[in-house]
């Protein structure tokens, strides 16, 4: 199982924290390498989350979650949300409430959320926040897939936080690609 474990390693990745609140405002927060981008049209999201990790019971209820990706000076709150504490938000700066503060030019009006929902907790600084209604949740093995429809998101300028072969990596920005005539 460790072989396995080290080569799925091998692929690089982005760091997301995903968060969430259920209807009675108890809060959950988990790092992440497993969020992709799942389609355009509709614009829908997934992310994995092992069935037994201690808040896959509040995900599974809450209807709705925050996909954060981390910038590469936020390998703190990836190693924060990675571990098990009674308040993984205690002393995190979280961003604008409900509508996530004053959208960028270019982004979509904020929605509100639901009628009578506490607002999801979204992260200050994140390169992107995708704020989502839980379309599906499949299950996969040891985890739950989570299929999320993008109702919101915000986006910043910056270099990600990488992670590879267990460990943090800087990003080396090449040259940009030339797309094929």
């Amino acid at each position: 199982m460790r072989a396995l474990r080290e080569a799925f390693g091998q692929f690089a990745t982005g760091v997301a924290v995903v968060t969430t609140v259920t209807g009675g405002g108890e809060r959950a927060g988990v790092t992440v390498n497993s969020f992709t981008s799942v389609s355009l049209d509709p614009p829908l999201v997934l992310w994995c989350l092992s069935d037994r990790a201690p808040s896959a019971p509040l995900f599974l209820r809450a209807g709705r979650f925050a996909v954060n990706v981390l910038a590469a000076d936020q390998d703190h709150l990836s190693r924060r949300f990675a571990t098990p504490a009674a308040d993984k938000f205690a002393g995190v700066e979280l961003a604008g409430g409900p509508t996530l503060g004053t959208p960028p030019l270019g982004t979509p009006l904020p929605a509100s959320p639901p009628l009578g929902s506490p607002p999801l907790p979204v992260l200050a600084g994140a390169l992107a926040t995708f704020v989502c209604r839980t379309e599906r949740v499949h299950d996969g093995g040891d985890h739950h897939i989570f299929v999320g429809a993008v109702e919101r998101y915000q986006r910043a300028d910056g270099e990600p936080l990488v992670f590879h072969a267990g460990r943090y990596r800087e990003f080396w920005p090449g040259p940009a690609l030339a797309r094929p005539a």
